[in-house]
């Protein structure tokens, strides 16, 4: 018997996430029999929505606890951003910080699909599936999409700051009372509100467009990353009115749990990710011998 000494553990440790990417086989990870092209999208209403959020909702209650615990993380990592930028007098880049969660939320969810999805095979919800995420044979594709989406999120924060520069900059706040006093009490602020919300919206609404099914259908199906973001295009364009209800829904709340020191997050995050695997189900058509969830 060998007994490894604490350099060999560590060692173990660093390598064994290695071995787990994307080491499951596709006939393990779906069961399934799975059909080749673009998936089928079907059309839906907003009782449709309402469906998903209650369903999202029963997945966040089966797992309340464990997901809450997890999700903690989120809050953590954004509260610690913003107080770099307060201190690096990044002050007008507090608030795009807080919306462009909006932006990559639909990546930092992906585990909650995942655990969505184990709770249809296996009929239970436990906090540890959502690593069967590093399994997954699509790792590959879901990465590539998520540091698409990272990337669009810091040009956006590079575009909120050239808003502020021709607004209200180019000078840095003095203090944040300050700045909330010029953004409020004066025209320049108004402008910057504006011009800043109409254009975080056209970066939400092409983020809705590339992801709003993309990474629910990785896990699900074997798809390439163009199938993936074709067939989220194909959902929107059949489906403007309820996905951009959605979107604005998403937006809403994630902006909403982002903004009290990102602590909402806890609530927010999880209800949505449960619901969006939910809402996947409704948009992209199941395949054969897979019973479509009511």
């Amino acid at each position: 018997m060998h007994i490894r000494n604490p350099i060999e553990w560590v060692v173990e440790q660093i390598e064994a996430p290695g071995r787990t990417i994307g080491s499951a086989s596709p006939e393990a990870y779906w069961p399934l029999p799975q059909q080749a092209g673009v998936p089928e999208v079907q059309r839906i209403t907003m009782a449709d929505l309402r469906v998903a959020l209650r369903q999202g909702v029963e997945d966040f209650t089966a797992c309340r606890t464990d997901v809450m615990f997890l999700c903690l993380i989120y809050p953590v990592i954004g509260f610690f951003i913003a107080g770099a930028e307060a201190k690096g007098g990044l002050l007008p880049l507090l608030f795009p910080t807080a919306a462009g969660f909006v932006l990559v939320g639909p990546f930092f969810a992906i585990g909650l699909y995942e655990m969505s999805r184990q709770r249809e095979i296996t009929g239970r919800m436990r906090w540890l599936d959502m690593f069967n995420v590093l399994r997954a044979p699509s790792i590959g594709p879901i990465a590539l999409l998520g540091l698409l989406l990272i990337a669009i999120f810091f040009v956006w924060l590079a575009v909120a700051q050239g808003i502020y520069d021709i607004t209200l900059g180019p000078a840095a706040p003095v203090s944040l009372w300050a700045f909330a006093r010029e953004t409020i009490a004066t025209p320049a602020g108004w402008a910057m509100i504006i011009l800043g919300c109409g254009v975080g919206a056209l970066f939400a609404a092409c983020v809705l467009a590339i992801s709003v099914v993309s990474f629910p259908l990785m896990l699900d199906r074997p798809v390439t990353f163009r199938t993936a973001m074709l067939t989220s295009l194909m959902a929107v364009r059949r489906n403007p009115a309820p996905l951009g209800a959605w979107g604005l829904l998403v937006g809403a709340l994630l902006f909403a749990g982002a903004v009290p020191c990102f602590v909402g997050l806890i609530l927010v995050l999880p209800i949505l990710g449960h619901s969006t695997w939910h809402l996947y189900r409704k948009v992209v058509a199941p395949q054969a011998g897979r019973v479509s969830q009511p």
